[in-house]
Order: structure tokens, then C-alpha cells, then sequence
């Protein structure tokens, strides 16, 4: 036991010190795959110790929604090395946690299942509707979840989360509803959870869905909560801050927060909050759960943005990164589990014009979202409405690297994997043209629908351009019944591995902790 726990205690402070240096924006800007680099290719495997009996005292449970085999490898693939002869991946610290399983996904209408269903799987252990939350498929019967049994046992929790905090992931693990639209209930639910940590986005219609509603912010300060809303408070929170919601200051996608591609170099992180979390939390002789949620890899693999989606992944490992920090002081103690709720566009490494070949480098020149490029776009239409396509082209450039044909810069050589094919060129102006169209205009037909889904035409255009060209393919604006990965490291890791359905998340927590 002893030699296990040695080996875990040296394991971690390996990792931790690989990925020191790595805690900003995981963005594809200039220093980005530079610092990401420096990750060894020689860490040894996490040990575990094999003490099943034992109840870990401090669970981690870290969801990347839509986060499947291939959103993972896709940033390994990013990381790594695409030179001929020595093309190899560059490990995620979570993918070197020593017990590996997989799980299915499908609920109970679909193979294809949503997120309030699949997270009301792994925090409750049933399978139930799409957009039902913390409910039986007759959408009435609550079911307890395994934060709220954990609760009962005297451990502190906590819930982190990218996206607005009563979205449907975060929700399962305090909510009961029979729809995931209904935000302004699961924002009351929230409040009166007596949780003690919440940490990330913003309470999604704080008012209610026609903002005639009290303000749940003042619900959850009648309820005792502290709400940290700016950075230098969410700096400040500690072990004597009592029940906090700490809220992101930077917003995007209607209370979310920033794409690690669009945040700026001093914005607060998801790794942030994580932070915060454990500092809040670890004030207790029984301990805590923190379940994290990575939401923004599942939004820009709905539309289809592989860059973004691989940035989101990486700036989900400096997150983890916390918790490994956390389990190197305390190993006994401490299980990590690292999943998704479900995979999300049928992301492929291959695809059907580049044969066997890869190119993730080209993704490299992309430098923001598709949220923000639509932006920006949207911007330069209201300020110009007669807009060509002229007009954007050198947008495109700077901002994707893919250059047209008649670009001065195309016969560049450096240049010529990000030129235009006249097929390719030719679909950008039609996107641009639909893109111009306002939404009551734009195409209905079967074709339009599978070029641009329900995004806009150009953005989502742009990426798929450049995707193809990097070798990533797509099948899909929704979500896939592909089956996701369970990674575990720590106290009773060993009861994750096997191949089982997403439900056993909870029943082997369940088991692990007496809940």
C-alpha cells in the first residue's frame, strides 16, 4: 500500500510540474503551442491505490460535454508532432490517469441523447428523457442525486461549470424538472440547494423567461449565499467565505463564459474556478465533491468549430491540473474521474479528399471562435450593408489563414496548403451570399441544411473548409450515440474500468462512498 501511495504522490508532482506554465488560455494564438509543448512525452502512469474499501474522502468528477475519444485525441493530435517519419500525439494529463473505461450514453428515447438526460445518468443512475432533469421518464418522480446523498453524509460540495450554472449538466446534480427550459425553476431549485460552492457562468433568465420574475440572485442571497461577481472577489474567496457563487466577470453566448480562443490574457479561467472551488471547499474533517463541467467543447462541436472545441479540451486539462495538485497533497484521499455526458457532431481524424493524410497544424492560423467571428461579421454588415465578399475576404485571412486564389500572398509557398481551391472558393462566396440574407430569407432545402445546419453560413463554412483541409470530418450538428471514456486516478479508481453503461458512474460512486 505504502509503495502505491508513493508512487501516486510522485506520479502527480511529475504531472504538475509538466503542466505548470500551461494555466493561461489554451487558445491557438502564438504562445499557445508553444507552452503546450513543453508537456513531456515520458510521464509515468498514475498510480492507484487498490484500498477499494476505503471511501475517498474528496471526489472529483470532471464532464466534458460532447467530449468523446475523438475531441480528446483530436488535441493530442493537435499538440503532437505531424512531421513525416515522426508523426506521434502529445499526451493530456487525464489520459495517462492509470484506469481507463467507456461508457454508453443512450437514453431512454434515443441513442442519440441530450444533455439533461445523460447527465441525469451519471448523477442519479437512471436512464429518463431527452431534456428531463433529475426525473423518471413519467417526469415526475425526483431521484436523489449523488451530490445531494453526499450532501446528507456531511460532505461539502460544490459545482463548477463553463456555461450558465442552471444549464442542463450543472442542473443534474441539484435540479428536478421536467423540461431543461425551465431555467428560472432550476435557478430557485439552486438556491435553496444549500450547496456550497457554485463557480463559472451566469444564471441563464435570472428573472424568468419574460423577466417579470424576483431576481434569483437576490433568492440565492436570502438563502445565504455570497455572490462573488467580479475578479478580485472571486480572487478572494477562501475557506471562511461560507456558501459562494462565484460568477464569471467576462461573458459570452448569452451568459456563458469566454471560449478559451476569444479569452483575454487576464481573464479568469475555468482552472480559476476550480481553484476557488477547492479553496472554499477544503474546510471540513468530511470533505467534498466537485463536479466540473467543461460545457463550451459540446457548443463548438455542435457547430462543427474543431479548433475551438481542441482549445476548449486543452483549457479543460489546466482545470484538471488542479485537482491532480490537490490529490499530490492528499493521496490517500482523493479520486479523480475525468468523462463526457455524450459525443457531440461526430467528429472524425480523417477525412474523405485528404486519403491518410493530417494537417492539424493548419488549424494553428485560426485565432477566434466562430461566436466570435459571427461578431464581427455581424458588425461590419451593420456598418456597411452593401458588404462584399471582397469585403471579408481579408477577414477570413486574417482570422482563419485560409487565403484566395487571386491573394498576392498564394504564391507564397508557405502559403499554399491555406489557398482556396476554386471548389472551395466557389462554396465560401454562396455561404457569404445566404449569410447576407436575413434568416427568414435564407434556404430551407435538404442541401442548405446539411452545408450550415442552424449556424450561419459563413462561419460554419469557414471552419468546415478548414477542417477538411486539416483532415477532420463531421457528420453531424447534434449530438451522437457514441459511446465516451471514463478516466480515473486515486482512491477506488480501479472500480471504473470495464466497459458499462453511464448509469454505473453513480452506482460505483454510490458504492464507493456508503451514499
Amino acid at each position: 500500500m505504502v509503495k502505491k501511495i508513493s508512487a501516486l504522490a510522485l506520479s502527480l508532482a511529475m504531472a504538475i510540474a509538466v503542466f505548470a506554465g500551461c494555466t493561461g488560455s489554451a487558445s491557438g494564438k502564438a504562445d499557445t503551442k508553444t507552452k503546450s509543448a513543453e508537456i513531456s512525452a515520458n510521464i509515468e502512469q498514475l498510480s492507484t491505490s487498490t484500498n477499494t474499501e476505503k471511501s475517498p474522502k474528496y471526489i472529483f468528477l470532471f464532464i466534458g460535454d460532447g467530449m468523446s475519444s475523438t475531441q480528446i485525441n483530436a488535441a493530442q493530435v493537435y499538440l503532437g508532432n505531424n512531421k513525416s517519419g515522426e508523426v506521434a500525439t502529445k499526451s493530456l494529463n487525464f489520459t495517462q490517469f492509470p484506469v481507463t473505461g467507456m461508457a454508453t450514453t443512450y437514453d431512454s428515447t434515443s441513442f442519440c441523447p441530450d444533455s439533461a438526460s445523460t447527465a441525469t445518468s451519471i448523477s442519479s443512475g437512471i436512464k429518463t428523457h431527452s431534456g428531463v432533469i433529475g426525473m423518471k421518464t413519467d417526469k415526475k418522480t425526483p431521484v436523489e442525486t449523488i451530490a445531494e446523498k453526499l450532501k446528507k453524509k456531511g460532505m461539502k460540495i460544490g459545482i463548477v461549470s463553463s456555461v450558465t450554472i442552471n444549464h442542463a449538466t450543472p442542473a443534474a446534480f441539484y435540479a428536478h424538472v421536467p423540461s431543461r427550459e425551465n431555467y428560472y425553476d432550476i435557478a430557485l431549485q439552486l438556491a435553496k440547494s444549500n450547496f456550497d460552492y457554485f463557480g463559472g457562468g451566469t444564471i441563464n433568465q435570472p428573472k424568468g423567461k419574460n423577466g417579470d420574475q424576483k431576481d434569483a440572485y437576490e433568492i440565492m442571497k436570502e438563502n445565504g449565499y455570497y455572490i462573488a461577481d467580479t475578479k478580485e472577489k472571486i480572487l478572494a474567496i477562501n475557506s471562511a467565505s461560507g456558501k459562494t457563487y462565484a460568477v464569471t466577470p467576462a461573458v459570452q453566448d448569452s451568459g456563458a463564459m469566454t471560449y478559451a480562443l476569444d479569452a483575454k490574457k487576464d481573464d479568469l479561467k475555468l482552472a480559476d474556478f476550480v481553484q476557488k472551488g477547492i479553496d472554499n471547499l477544503y474546510n471540513t474533517d468530511k470533505g467534498f465533491f466537485m463536479m466540473c463541467e467543461s460545457g463550451k467543447i459540446d457548443w463548438a462541436c455542435h457547430a462543427n468549430d474543431a479548433f475551438t472545441a481542441i482549445a476548449e479540451v486543452v483549457d479543460f486539462t489546466n482545470a484538471i491540473q488542479k485537482a491532480i495538485s490537490f490529490a499530490y497533497e492528499h493521496p490517500n484521499d482523493t479520486l479523480i474521474l475525468v468523462t463526457g455526458d455524450h459525443e457531440t457532431g461526430g467528429m472524425a481524424i480523417g477525412y474523405s479528399i485528404t486519403g491518410y493524410s493530417t494537417a492539424f497544424n493548419l488549424l494553428g492560423r485560426q485565432n477566434m471562435s466562430f461566436t466570435a467571428f459571427d461578431s464581427l461579421i455581424s458588425n461590419m454588415k451593420k456598418q456597411n450593408p452593401k458588404l462584399t465578399f471582397a469585403d471579408v475576404l481579408p477577414v477570413i485571412k486574417a482570422h482563419f489563414g485560409l487565403i484566395a486564389p487571386t491573394d498576392a500572398d498564394a504564391k507564397n509557398e508557405a502559403n499554399k496548403d491555406y489557398v482556396l481551391s476554386d471548389y472551395e472558393y466557389a462554396k465560401l462566396e454562396a455561404a457569404f451570399a445566404e449569410s447576407m440574407k436575413s434568416s427568414k430569407e435564407r434556404s430551407t432545402s435538404a442541401e442548405a441544411k446539411i452545408l450550415y445546419g442552424s449556424y450561419d453560413p459563413l462561419s460554419v463554412t469557414l471552419t468546415h473548409i478548414l477542417n477538411n483541409k486539416a483532415g477532420i470530418g463531421w457528420t453531424s450538428y447534434s449530438h451522437t450515440g457514441t459511446p465516451v471514456p471514463v478516466y480515473a486516478a486515486g482512491a477506488g479508481a480501479e472500480k471504473f474500468g470495464g466497459f458499462y453503461d453511464n448509469t454505473d458512474i453513480f452506482k460505483k460512486l454510490v458504492e464507493l462512498t456508503n451514499a
